[in-house]
């Protein structure tokens, strides 16, 4: 008998007991399309984390280290230091900041407390943030200390109902001083509640603190480069503030690439995790293919006697039932398969109209391969044991079953 009969044989099998034939599927069908499912959303995070954060790769972060023991303040000194092309080949752009919170009130209108960001004018390109309208202030009205502020999209929706044109210069009183809005900043979902002006305008007018920095955010000039330009950031403050013992270092040099990283490699985990956690239902669906093979055997011990009397070989009774596992369990593959695709696809075009920003499931071919191949893997093993019993069967003792 050849594979085809042997597979034209199974098949007829399944369409005579249709009921249960769909039941034993059932399992099978569930456990490969949630292992689809379960990967193509863990697929779609991964993709929206890296996507969101990825124009950041190269962006470093330089703060004091408050625990340290007479640590020493970042200053405009170190910033220089750090601009100086000649020490730091590898850093591209270097940014400094103060921060605080103060209460903006509109005359005549609300009021909303909210942080405080003094910067300077490249800003936005170092932090990788775009303006809704207007525009950002530039290195003369930085130098000028001029009056002016980008407000973030959550003051904005407090004083003026979320309309950026009617934002726009219009005057906002910070505290003692009144400055004039000249831009809003598109939301990124992190820093939105936030009110940018030049360096030494919130020096003077908010948080003083002469020249010290809250503070550096320095660009590497590739991703690449961004090894070098730690090491190049962390030897000159090293030296700036003589330290000799990493150990009593009083600032701290953070790569966003490291802590990206670090978050995929996490998310692969859960990913990983909860695709395993669906293939639970497999292993519950292999013990149901075990089960109606081994009644399918039993129900057919006299056929196997027959057939045995007859002169067929051992190996053709074990290879007749591995395969009617096998098509049991790949039709519930295929099944599986054509479910996981589409919900996963619904899920991408549904959900993100729901749920702002929501990250659309990216169906992997890997995730398709693997669990079609456990399918049949499992109707290879599920089925084994039983087409082995059948196999195994003397001629005579099948033939005597009733």
């Amino acid at each position: 008998m050849n594979l085809w009969e042997s597979a034209r044989i199974a098949l007829r099998g399944l369409r005579s007991n249709t009921l249960r034939s769909a039941l034993t599927m059932l399992g099978i069908i569930i456990g490969v399309a949630a292992v689809i499912i379960l990967v193509a959303f863990g697929n779609g995070l991964q993709r929206f984390v890296s996507e969101a954060f990825g124009p950041l790769a190269n962006q470093i972060q330089i703060a004091k280290d408050v625990g340290g023991i007479g640590a020493k303040d970042l200053t405009d000194a170190d910033v220089r230091a750090l601009r100086d092309s000649g020490r730091a080949p590898a850093i591209a752009t270097v940014s400094p900041s103060v921060a605080g919170s103060a209460q903006l009130q509109v005359p005549g209108g609300g009021a909303v407390r909210t942080g405080i960001t003094g910067t300077e004018a490249d800003y936005l390109d170092v932090a990788n943030r775009e303006l809704v309208v207007g525009s950002f202030f530039d290195a003369q009205q930085v130098t000028g200390k001029a009056k002016v502020v980008v407000l973030g999209p959550n003051p904005v929706a407090t004083l003026f109902g979320g309309q950026a044109g009617d934002a726009l210069g219009r005057d906002v009183r910070i505290g003692r001083a009144t400055f004039q809005v000249i831009g809003v900043l598109a939301g990124n979902g992190q820093q939105d509640d936030v009110a940018l002006m030049p360096l030494g305008a919130a020096r003077s007018y908010l948080l003083g603190g002469g020249d010290v920095v809250d503070s550096v955010t320095v660009r590497a000039v590739s991703t690449d480069a961004v090894p070098q330009a730690v090491e190049q950031a962390t030897a000159i403050l090293d030296q700036r503030h003589a330290i000799r013992d990493p150990e009593d270092r009083d600032f701290t040099v953070t790569a966003l690439q490291s802590l990206l990283d670090q978050s995929s490699q996490v998310l692969s985990f859960v990913t990983i995790f909860v695709a395993a956690v669906a293939g639970i239902s497999l292993v519950v669906g292999s013990i149901g293919v075990a089960n109606i093979m081994l009644v399918t055997v039993t129900e057919r011990t006299r056929e196997i006697g027959i057939r045995k009397a007859i002169g067929a070989r051992r190996r053709a009774i074990l290879q007749q039932f591995l395969i009617e596992a096998m098509v049991l369990t790949g039709i519930g593959g295929l099944l599986g398969i054509l479910l996981g695709i589409g919900v996963s696809v619904a899920a991408g075009i549904v959900l993100p109209q729901l749920v702002t920003d929501f990250p659309a499931p990216s169906v992997s071919v890997g995730s398709i391969v693997l669990a079609f191949g456990v399918s049949l893997l499992i109707g290879l093993l599920a089925g084994g044991f039983p087409a082995n019993r059948a196999a195994r069967m003397r001629p005579i003792d099948a033939l005597r079953h009733q």
